[in-house]
């Protein structure tokens, strides 16, 4: 139930906070005095589609927030980690900005920022705004559909999530076929192919990524190989035996030592420094034997290196044709030698997938056959409600049903549903949307509503001029069925009818004023002002504005007789 709604900046309001109660909220005023920006205010703090135009202008932040008490959220709410206010309250909030003409919006419940698929959630659990507007939903067959289904409870929804499961099997197996059949059409031209080129890969015996670098490595040793071996034996005299007159490293190394190991005798302070040259003689002569042995096992080997350039340019040539790189190389060959095997396999054979989608249709079939049939049964029962409820608006004679058409099966179901209907005797039932008038879609409306209102998870149902096209008789019917969807949900209801107005458990005037922007400014603004309208005289003089134009005495007393005839209907909140 919404209980409080604070706006900031929005459209032509700059400040408002309206309180709701339970049962009957209704808003009137002049056409154009700006009762649907309070609806397109809800609207948006529950994640709906707004624009920049929103803001104020002069300003450039606008804020909407909403209140709800909930009875039956707790679980949706734990799912999200978001904490009750008040044991029982959220607060839905829409905080949208403009920067450079660029709007940008934040949604947040009870403080905790989320998306709009999470507010989606939301909005559908706790508001459903009815319009005559709607008259386009009707007509759309996934709409009927789902209210159907919605109408049939959660035996219904049951079944087709079952179908919708069963669909997604058969449409698995179908594109597993579909794909073999193709594989099929071009499976002599893909083992051609494939077969090529895993033997080639093959061959090629693609084993370490990092090949390459070691045969470039081995080249350049080859190469340089005299080079090297007159480095390494320069490297060998300079560190260990040097034929010039001058000494070598380890030479110089071990005078060091034995100079220093008569120093310790002196002062053993000198012994760690003993030490490291000790290491250091130690390294130098191990390193100067390895350089000697590597220059001595140095060899030229011509035709190594003509094995290991032509091995280079293999490699090259097969990453020219697999890479980039060798390992992407390794890759494509492990990943064409399954594709090889797939096709050479005989276990997913086109005979043994047809069968497969077979036994997939056929499990759809039984399951959209069993939707069916439910559907059928609930289509009987909302039939017998919905006339039920359309007799009390001033349609004693009305004829409707829903017309299930087979189709072929899908997600949903194997059914194209669709409202017909006859309000007048002698006239053949035809599709809701082509015959009904703007007053008897409203009434349609309102009476389908009824039909869900008990069992609604919505707590708060709004309806934007559901009215519109009625008077006298029929909208007194229409005061009575929303009083009587009060007594099961919040109802808010923006209406020109002093029929229904007067049912109002509460009832809020909204008007279209032009101050001064302030007492230094003279510049004049449009302003919407809300006024709730809590005493009999108030309310008394709003109904004879609506019922006559102006305040005259006949109309004051017509308001006043509606008032008590309400007040005797109402079941007081």
């Amino acid at each position: 139930m919404l209980i409080c709604l604070r706006i900031e900046n929005f459209a032509l309001i700059d400040q408002l906070e309206l309180e709701f109660g339970a049962g009957l909220n209704v808003l009137t005023g002049e056409t154009g005095a700006g009762k649907s920006i309070i609806l397109d205010a809800i609207d948006a703090a529950l994640g709906g589609k707004v624009s920049s135009r929103v803001i104020r202008t002069g300003t450039n932040r606008a804020l909407v927030e909403a209140t709800f008490k909930l009875d039956s959220m707790i679980p949706w709410l734990t799912a999200q980690e978001i904490e009750l206010i008040d044991e029982d309250s959220i607060v839905c909030s829409r905080e949208m900005t403009t920067t450079a003409g660029s709007l940008r919006s934040r949604s947040r419940v009870n403080g905790i920022l989320v998306n709009r698929q999470l507010m989606a959630e939301l909005r559908d659990c706790i508001v459903e705004i009815t319009a005559q507007g709607q008259t386009v939903q009707v007509g759309q067959p996934a709409q009927v559909r789902d209210w159907l289904d919605a109408y049939g409870g959660a035996t219904h929804l049951q079944q087709r999530e079952i179908v919708t499961a069963a669909f997604a099997e058969y449409q698995q197996a179908k594109t597993a076929l579909e794909k073999r059949r193709q594989s099929e059409r071009d499976r002599l031209q893909q083992l051609d192919l494939l077969t090529y080129q895993v033997q080639e890969l093959k061959t090629a015996n693609l084993a370490e990524p990092d090949e390459f670098e070691q045969l470039e490595q081995e080249r350049q040793r080859l190469s340089h190989v005299v080079e090297l071996q007159q480095l390494s034996y320069q490297v060998y005299q300079a560190l260990y035996q040097n034929d010039d007159d001058a000494p070598a490293g380890a030479d110089l190394l071990a005078q060091s030592e034995a100079t220093l190991t008569d120093m310790v005798q002196y002062d053993a302070q000198l012994q760690p420094v003993l030490d490291l040259v000790s290491e250091a003689l130690a390294s130098v002569t191990e390193a100067g034997r390895q350089i000697n042995a590597y220059g001595e096992g140095l060899e030229a080997d011509p035709q190594r290196l003509v094995e290991v350039e032509e091995r280079i340019r293999e490699l090259k040539q097969i990453c020219r044709k697999y890479g980039p790189a060798l390992q992407d190389a390794i890759a494509y060959y492990q990943k064409v030698a399954a594709e090889l095997a797939e096709l050479n396999s005989n276990e997913y054979s086109v005979e043994a997938l047809e069968q497969q989608e077979q036994k997939y249709l056929k499990k759809l079939n039984q399951a959209c056959h069993k939707l069916t049939d439910l559907r059928q049964s609930a289509a009987g029962q909302l039939e017998a409600r919905l006339i039920a409820e359309l007799k009390p608006l001033a349609m004693e004679k009305v004829q409707f049903q829903v017309e299930l058409t087979a189709t072929s099966p899908t997600a949903m179901g194997a059914d194209k549903i669709t409202f017909l209907f006859s309000p007048n005797p002698g006239e053949p039932l035809q599709p809701l949307t082509a015959i009904a008038s703007g007053g008897e879609m409203s009434r349609f409306l309102l009476a389908l509503k009824s039909c869900f209102s008990e069992a609604d998870a919505a707590g708060t149902l709004i309806f934007d001029e559901i009215d519109v096209g009625v008077s006298g008789r029929v909208a007194q019917a229409i005061a009575e069925k929303l009083h009587q969807l009060s007594q099961h949900n919040q109802v808010l209801c923006v209406t020109h009818q002093p029929l229904v107005a007067a049912m109002a458990d509460r009832h809020f005037r909204v008007d279209k004023v032009v101050e001064e922007t302030s007492a230094t400014n003279p510049d004049l603004r449009t302003l919407v002002r809300v006024t709730a309208l809590d005493n009999f005289t108030t309310r008394r003089q709003e109904l004879a504005t609506l019922a006559g134009g102006k305040s005259a005495n006949e109309a004051i007393a017509f308001a006043e007789s509606l008032l008590t005839q309400a007040a005797q209907r109402r079941v007081p909140f």
